[in-house]
Protein backbone atom coordinates (compact mmCIF):
# COMPACT_ATOMS: atom_id res chain seq x y z
CA UNK A 1 0.00 0.00 0.00
CA UNK A 2 1.45 3.10 -0.93
CA UNK A 3 2.20 6.22 1.20
CA UNK A 4 1.92 8.75 -0.96
CA UNK A 5 -0.78 11.31 -0.17
CA UNK A 6 -2.86 11.25 -3.41
CA UNK A 7 -5.92 13.42 -2.35
CA UNK A 8 -6.05 17.09 -4.47
CA UNK A 9 -6.95 20.38 -2.76
CA UNK A 10 -9.40 22.86 -4.65
CA UNK A 11 -9.04 26.43 -4.11
CA UNK A 12 -11.02 28.99 -5.66
CA UNK A 13 -10.38 33.46 -5.98
CA UNK A 14 -11.03 34.63 -2.92
CA UNK A 15 -8.84 31.99 -0.74
CA UNK A 16 -5.98 32.23 -3.32
CA UNK A 17 -6.29 36.13 -3.07
CA UNK A 18 -5.45 35.62 0.48
CA UNK A 19 -2.73 33.23 0.19
CA UNK A 20 -0.63 34.89 -2.66
CA UNK A 21 -0.55 38.65 -2.02
CA UNK A 22 1.58 40.30 -4.46
CA UNK A 23 4.82 40.93 -2.01
CA UNK A 24 8.58 40.61 -2.04
CA UNK A 25 7.63 36.85 -1.39
CA UNK A 26 6.01 36.16 -4.61
CA UNK A 27 8.87 38.69 -6.66
CA UNK A 28 11.27 36.62 -4.96
CA UNK A 29 9.67 33.43 -6.40
CA UNK A 30 9.60 34.61 -9.85
CA UNK A 31 12.78 36.21 -9.84
CA UNK A 32 13.59 32.26 -8.53
CA UNK A 33 11.79 30.81 -11.79
CA UNK A 34 13.95 33.49 -14.11
CA UNK A 35 17.03 31.96 -12.55
CA UNK A 36 15.70 28.55 -13.02
CA UNK A 37 15.61 29.26 -16.82
CA UNK A 38 18.81 30.16 -17.03
CA UNK A 39 20.66 27.35 -14.77
CA UNK A 40 18.66 24.84 -14.65
CA UNK A 41 17.37 22.29 -17.06
CA UNK A 42 13.86 23.61 -17.10
CA UNK A 43 11.11 21.34 -19.85
CA UNK A 44 8.91 23.98 -20.96
CA UNK A 45 7.03 23.78 -24.37
CA UNK A 46 6.10 26.23 -26.33
CA UNK A 47 2.45 27.91 -26.15
CA UNK A 48 -0.69 26.43 -27.15
CA UNK A 49 -3.19 28.94 -28.08
CA UNK A 50 -6.62 28.64 -29.57
CA UNK A 51 -8.56 31.53 -31.06
CA UNK A 52 -11.96 31.78 -31.74
CA UNK A 53 -12.70 34.68 -33.40
CA UNK A 54 -16.26 34.56 -34.30
CA UNK A 55 -16.55 35.32 -30.13
CA UNK A 56 -13.42 37.34 -29.67
CA UNK A 57 -11.72 34.93 -27.96
CA UNK A 58 -8.35 32.99 -27.34
CA UNK A 59 -7.23 30.69 -24.90
CA UNK A 60 -3.50 30.22 -24.47
CA UNK A 61 -2.12 26.79 -22.09
CA UNK A 62 1.08 27.04 -20.60
CA UNK A 63 2.97 24.99 -18.61
CA UNK A 64 6.49 24.21 -17.59
CA UNK A 65 8.55 21.87 -15.10
CA UNK A 66 11.26 23.10 -13.05
CA UNK A 67 13.46 20.70 -11.10
CA UNK A 68 13.70 23.25 -8.10
CA UNK A 69 9.96 22.21 -7.55
CA UNK A 70 8.29 19.22 -6.67
CA UNK A 71 5.34 20.28 -8.86
CA UNK A 72 4.65 21.36 -11.89
CA UNK A 73 1.50 23.61 -13.32
CA UNK A 74 -0.65 23.56 -16.52
CA UNK A 75 -2.56 26.56 -16.99
CA UNK A 76 -5.80 27.44 -19.05
CA UNK A 77 -5.63 31.16 -19.80
CA UNK A 78 -8.96 32.19 -21.54
CA UNK A 79 -9.34 35.80 -22.68
CA UNK A 80 -12.90 36.79 -24.26
CA UNK A 81 -13.15 40.02 -24.81
CA UNK A 82 -17.04 40.41 -25.82
CA UNK A 83 -17.83 39.45 -22.09
CA UNK A 84 -17.88 43.26 -20.98
CA UNK A 85 -21.25 43.39 -23.12
CA UNK A 86 -22.42 39.96 -21.27
CA UNK A 87 -21.57 41.71 -18.08
CA UNK A 88 -18.96 39.24 -17.66
CA UNK A 89 -14.75 39.94 -17.58
CA UNK A 90 -12.91 39.25 -20.15
CA UNK A 91 -10.23 37.40 -18.70
CA UNK A 92 -10.97 34.30 -16.60
CA UNK A 93 -9.14 30.80 -16.15
CA UNK A 94 -7.72 28.27 -13.72
CA UNK A 95 -4.49 26.32 -12.95
CA UNK A 96 -3.90 22.57 -12.60
CA UNK A 97 -1.10 21.61 -10.21
CA UNK A 98 0.78 18.19 -10.68
CA UNK A 99 2.99 16.24 -8.40
CA UNK A 100 6.55 16.37 -10.97
CA UNK A 101 7.46 12.69 -9.11
CA UNK A 102 3.98 10.72 -10.20
CA UNK A 103 2.07 13.10 -12.41
CA UNK A 104 -0.80 13.09 -9.96
CA UNK A 105 -3.17 16.11 -9.57
CA UNK A 106 -2.01 17.72 -6.21
CA UNK A 107 -4.49 21.11 -6.52
CA UNK A 108 -6.93 22.57 -9.06
CA UNK A 109 -6.68 26.58 -8.60
CA UNK A 110 -9.57 28.65 -9.36
CA UNK A 111 -8.44 31.90 -9.47
CA UNK A 112 -9.87 33.49 -13.05
CA UNK A 113 -6.86 34.48 -13.98
CA UNK A 114 -5.46 36.24 -10.63
CA UNK A 115 -2.11 34.34 -10.51
CA UNK A 116 -1.48 35.30 -13.96
CA UNK A 117 -2.27 38.78 -12.65
CA UNK A 118 0.46 38.21 -9.79
CA UNK A 119 3.13 36.70 -11.56
CA UNK A 120 2.92 39.28 -14.22
CA UNK A 121 3.21 41.87 -12.07
CA UNK A 122 5.77 40.32 -10.06
CA UNK A 123 8.51 40.13 -13.21
CA UNK A 124 7.85 43.52 -14.02
CA UNK A 125 9.41 44.12 -10.55
CA UNK A 126 12.09 41.40 -11.43
CA UNK A 127 13.00 42.98 -14.41
CA UNK A 128 13.30 46.57 -12.94
CA UNK A 129 15.48 45.32 -10.15
CA UNK A 130 17.46 44.18 -12.45
CA UNK A 131 17.64 46.84 -15.16
CA UNK A 132 16.44 49.87 -14.05
CA UNK A 133 19.18 52.84 -12.60
CA UNK A 134 19.07 52.05 -8.89
CA UNK A 135 18.22 55.43 -7.88
CA UNK A 136 15.01 55.18 -10.40
CA UNK A 137 12.17 57.70 -8.46
CA UNK A 138 10.10 58.45 -11.51
CA UNK A 139 8.04 56.16 -13.29
CA UNK A 140 5.72 56.01 -16.62
CA UNK A 141 2.86 53.81 -16.86
CA UNK A 142 1.56 53.46 -19.98
CA UNK A 143 -2.34 51.97 -19.51
CA UNK A 144 -4.72 51.98 -16.60
CA UNK A 145 -6.03 48.47 -16.16
CA UNK A 146 -5.65 46.43 -13.65
CA UNK A 147 -2.29 45.08 -14.66
CA UNK A 148 -1.18 48.70 -14.89
CA UNK A 149 -2.27 49.06 -10.98
CA UNK A 150 -0.47 45.89 -10.14
CA UNK A 151 2.55 46.64 -11.75
CA UNK A 152 2.66 49.82 -9.98
CA UNK A 153 2.25 48.08 -6.87
CA UNK A 154 5.09 46.02 -7.54
CA UNK A 155 7.61 48.44 -8.86
CA UNK A 156 7.22 50.48 -5.43
CA UNK A 157 8.22 47.02 -3.35
CA UNK A 158 11.41 47.08 -5.44
CA UNK A 159 12.53 50.70 -6.25
CA UNK A 160 11.28 53.93 -4.38
CA UNK A 161 9.01 55.51 -6.64
CA UNK A 162 8.26 59.11 -5.89
CA UNK A 163 6.25 60.57 -8.67
CA UNK A 164 4.11 58.23 -11.73
CA UNK A 165 2.87 59.73 -14.89
CA UNK A 166 0.05 57.46 -16.94
CA UNK A 167 -1.25 57.65 -20.05
CA UNK A 168 -4.18 55.43 -21.27
CA UNK A 169 -6.47 55.55 -24.90
CA UNK A 170 -9.24 56.35 -22.41
CA UNK A 171 -8.50 59.63 -20.58
CA UNK A 172 -11.20 59.18 -17.62
CA UNK A 173 -9.06 55.52 -16.95
CA UNK A 174 -6.31 57.58 -16.65
CA UNK A 175 -8.03 60.45 -14.26
CA UNK A 176 -8.95 57.64 -12.35
CA UNK A 177 -5.86 55.70 -11.88
CA UNK A 178 -4.39 58.99 -11.32
CA UNK A 179 -6.98 59.35 -8.05
CA UNK A 180 -6.60 56.26 -6.73
CA UNK A 181 -2.95 56.64 -6.41
CA UNK A 182 -2.16 56.58 -2.96
CA UNK A 183 0.83 58.15 -1.07
CA UNK A 184 2.65 59.04 -4.43
CA UNK A 185 2.12 62.09 -7.08
CA UNK A 186 0.59 60.65 -9.99
CA UNK A 187 -0.09 63.07 -13.49
CA UNK A 188 -2.14 62.32 -16.71
CA UNK A 189 -0.19 62.79 -19.73
CA UNK A 190 -1.95 63.89 -22.75
CA UNK A 191 0.56 61.32 -24.97
CA UNK A 192 2.65 58.34 -24.38
CA UNK A 193 6.11 60.75 -25.59
CA UNK A 194 4.88 63.16 -22.87
CA UNK A 195 4.33 60.36 -20.09
CA UNK A 196 8.13 59.26 -21.20
CA UNK A 197 9.79 62.88 -20.90
CA UNK A 198 10.82 62.82 -17.48
CA UNK A 199 10.51 59.18 -16.80
CA UNK A 200 13.14 56.58 -15.34
CA UNK A 201 11.27 53.14 -16.01
CA UNK A 202 8.43 53.23 -18.20
CA UNK A 203 5.41 49.74 -18.41
CA UNK A 204 3.84 49.27 -20.82
CA UNK A 205 0.40 47.25 -20.18
CA UNK A 206 -1.35 47.49 -23.50
CA UNK A 207 -3.03 45.04 -25.68
CA UNK A 208 -1.83 47.56 -28.72
CA UNK A 209 -1.43 46.45 -32.35
CA UNK A 210 0.50 49.51 -33.23
CA UNK A 211 4.04 50.69 -31.32
CA UNK A 212 3.42 53.18 -28.96
CA UNK A 213 6.83 53.83 -27.54
CA UNK A 214 9.38 54.95 -30.56
CA UNK A 215 13.28 55.72 -30.52
CA UNK A 216 12.57 59.31 -30.70
CA UNK A 217 11.14 58.53 -26.83
CA UNK A 218 14.63 57.12 -25.70
CA UNK A 219 16.89 59.20 -23.23
CA UNK A 220 19.38 58.16 -21.53
CA UNK A 221 19.03 56.44 -18.43
CA UNK A 222 15.38 55.17 -19.25
CA UNK A 223 14.12 51.42 -18.57
CA UNK A 224 11.32 50.38 -20.10
CA UNK A 225 9.33 47.01 -19.37
CA UNK A 226 7.30 45.87 -22.12
CA UNK A 227 4.25 43.61 -21.01
CA UNK A 228 1.64 44.11 -23.46
CA UNK A 229 2.79 41.80 -26.35
CA UNK A 230 1.67 38.16 -25.48
CA UNK A 231 0.47 37.64 -28.74
CA UNK A 232 1.54 38.11 -32.60
CA UNK A 233 -0.52 40.79 -33.06
CA UNK A 234 0.33 42.86 -30.39
CA UNK A 235 3.04 45.35 -30.74
CA UNK A 236 3.99 48.33 -27.97
CA UNK A 237 7.57 48.89 -28.94
CA UNK A 238 8.55 49.94 -32.22
CA UNK A 239 11.45 48.52 -34.51
CA UNK A 240 13.38 51.35 -34.19
CA UNK A 241 13.87 51.32 -30.25
CA UNK A 242 15.76 48.16 -31.37
CA UNK A 243 18.42 50.19 -32.74
CA UNK A 244 19.14 52.82 -29.70
CA UNK A 245 18.70 50.15 -26.91
CA UNK A 246 19.59 47.15 -25.42
CA UNK A 247 17.40 44.91 -25.38
CA UNK A 248 16.49 41.85 -22.86
CA UNK A 249 13.62 39.30 -22.83
CA UNK A 250 11.84 36.65 -20.62
CA UNK A 251 12.46 33.15 -23.57
CA UNK A 252 14.40 34.15 -26.42
CA UNK A 253 12.78 31.35 -28.49
CA UNK A 254 9.19 32.83 -27.35
CA UNK A 255 9.38 36.71 -28.10
CA UNK A 256 10.92 35.99 -31.43
CA UNK A 257 7.60 34.72 -32.31
CA UNK A 258 4.99 36.80 -30.65
CA UNK A 259 7.07 39.24 -28.50
CA UNK A 260 8.43 42.93 -29.19
CA UNK A 261 11.31 41.22 -31.15
CA UNK A 262 9.27 39.15 -33.50
CA UNK A 263 7.89 42.95 -35.35
CA UNK A 264 11.97 44.06 -35.00
CA UNK A 265 12.87 40.96 -37.20
CA UNK A 266 10.05 41.52 -39.29
CA UNK A 267 10.50 44.64 -39.97
CA UNK A 268 14.42 43.91 -41.08
CA UNK A 269 15.69 46.03 -37.94
CA UNK A 270 17.13 42.82 -36.54
CA UNK A 271 17.29 39.01 -37.39
CA UNK A 272 16.41 35.65 -36.16
CA UNK A 273 19.72 34.58 -34.87
CA UNK A 274 20.82 37.14 -33.14
CA UNK A 275 21.47 35.65 -28.95
CA UNK A 276 20.04 38.85 -27.26
CA UNK A 277 20.02 38.37 -23.76
CA UNK A 278 17.31 36.52 -20.73
CA UNK A 279 16.27 37.89 -17.61
CA UNK A 280 17.30 34.61 -16.42
CA UNK A 281 20.90 34.94 -17.78
CA UNK A 282 21.24 38.50 -15.98
CA UNK A 283 20.04 37.48 -12.93
CA UNK A 284 22.32 34.14 -12.69
CA UNK A 285 25.28 37.22 -13.91
CA UNK A 286 25.86 34.84 -16.95
CA UNK A 287 25.89 38.07 -18.62
CA UNK A 288 25.54 41.88 -17.84
CA UNK A 289 22.35 43.65 -17.28
CA UNK A 290 22.44 47.12 -17.26
CA UNK A 291 26.48 48.44 -17.56
CA UNK A 292 25.78 52.11 -17.00
CA UNK A 293 23.47 54.87 -15.76
CA UNK A 294 23.08 56.54 -19.55
CA UNK A 295 22.13 52.83 -21.10
CA UNK A 296 18.40 52.66 -22.59
CA UNK A 297 17.14 48.80 -21.76
CA UNK A 298 14.06 47.55 -22.60
CA UNK A 299 12.84 43.93 -21.19
CA UNK A 300 10.12 42.00 -23.13
CA UNK A 301 7.84 40.03 -20.96
CA UNK A 302 5.59 37.85 -22.90
CA UNK A 303 4.71 35.37 -19.67
CA UNK A 304 6.24 31.82 -19.33
CA UNK A 305 5.23 28.52 -17.74
CA UNK A 306 8.13 28.93 -15.44
CA UNK A 307 6.67 32.06 -13.95
CA UNK A 308 3.24 29.75 -13.59
CA UNK A 309 4.75 26.84 -11.94
CA UNK A 310 6.56 29.04 -9.86
CA UNK A 311 3.65 30.97 -8.52
CA UNK A 312 1.31 27.59 -8.55
CA UNK A 313 3.70 26.33 -6.36
CA UNK A 314 3.79 29.32 -3.51
CA UNK A 315 -0.08 29.22 -3.81
CA UNK A 316 -0.18 24.84 -2.80
CA UNK A 317 2.45 25.43 -0.38
CA UNK A 318 1.09 27.84 1.57
CA UNK A 319 -2.38 25.94 1.62
CA UNK A 320 -0.82 23.23 3.21
CA UNK A 321 0.73 25.28 5.38
CA UNK A 322 -2.80 26.80 6.35
CA UNK A 323 -4.68 24.06 5.85
CA UNK A 324 -6.48 25.98 3.13
CA UNK A 325 -9.41 24.93 0.39
CA UNK A 326 -11.31 21.82 -0.23
CA UNK A 327 -9.46 18.39 0.00
CA UNK A 328 -10.67 15.74 -2.66
CA UNK A 329 -9.35 11.91 -1.63
CA UNK A 330 -8.57 10.22 -4.78
CA UNK A 331 -9.27 6.67 -5.35
CA UNK A 332 -6.10 6.11 -7.13
CA UNK A 333 -4.80 2.14 -7.44
CA UNK A 334 -2.51 0.53 -9.08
Amino acid sequence: MSNIDTSTVLLGQAQLRKLVPLDLDAIEQIEAAFKSLATEAVAMPPILRLDIPEHAGEVDVKTAYLPRFPSFAIKVSPGFFNNPSLGLPSLNGLMLVLSARTGLTEAVLLDNGYLTAVRTAAAGAVASRWLARKDAKRVAIIGAGEQARLQLKALRLVRDIEHVTVWARERDRAMQFARDCEGIDCDVADSVSDALKHADIAITTTPSREPLIHARDLHPGLHITAMGSDAEHKNEIAPDVFTKARYVCDRLQQVRVLGELHHAIEAGVTDADTAFAELGQVIAHQVPGRTNDEEVTVCDLTGTGAQDTAIATLAIQRARADKAGTIFHNDVTA
